[in-house]
């Protein structure tokens, strides 16, 4: 499969908001039971983006929009800001064929770059194929909440894996610099 990596913009919202609604309605990935509407993505969009964290589109042949994946905060108070946490959401027909992949190699590529320290992937219903993914790209498997969630008639597991960035927690991070800046302590 061909496409390219590039900046997800407003234009990309009706796409995102549909795959995501596919993705509540048919999928683990997501806890919410009800899919939200473009108005609520866009406010969701426009968050991540305001604070500057990363936010890729997956382009295919043709202009054929495949998927999407961010980084966010993990949580909000100030000692977590070196780590972010990613999502990754793939139209049905990009499923298995790299395009996942590829956006999370350019996720860890950017969250480093903006001096992220660590990663955590919170994957909903313990997908199989999330799990495979990240591990291939160096992700360490770091818990199993039993349970957590209940969707589509049954009881779900959420996995927990986290991955180092940079110098990890080899050295001290600069809070003059993003991400140091996105809170005041």
């Amino acid at each position: 499969m061909t496409f390219h990596l590039r900046d997800a913009s407003p234009a990309d919202l009706p796409v995102i908001t549909e795959i995501y609604r596919d993705s509540v309605l048919n999928g683990t990935a997501s806890y919410e039971i009800t899919p939200p509407d473009q108005a609520e993505m866009t406010s969701r969009f426009e968050g991540i983006r305001s604070k500057g964290y990363p936010y890729i589109a997956a382009e295919g042949e043709g202009g054929t929009f495949l998927g999407y994946a961010y980084a966010s905060a993990f949580r909000t108070r100030p000692a977590y800001r070196w780590l972010v946490e990613d999502s990754i959401y793939l139209a049905p027909e990009a499923r298995g064929r790299g395009v996942g992949t590829a956006l999370l190699k350019e996720l860890l590529v950017r969250c480093e770059a903006l001096g992220f320290r660590q990663m955590i992937a919170v994957i909903g219903g313990a997908s199989a194929a999330s799990v495979s993914l990240h591990r291939s790209l160096g992700f360490e498997m770091t818990g199993t909440l039993k349970g957590t969630g209940f969707k589509h008639g049954k009881w779900l597991d959420t996995v927990l894996m986290q991955i180092s960035l940079g110098e990890g927690t080899a050295t001290s991070p600069d809070p003059n610099t993003y991400p140091g800046s996105l809170f005041a302590e």
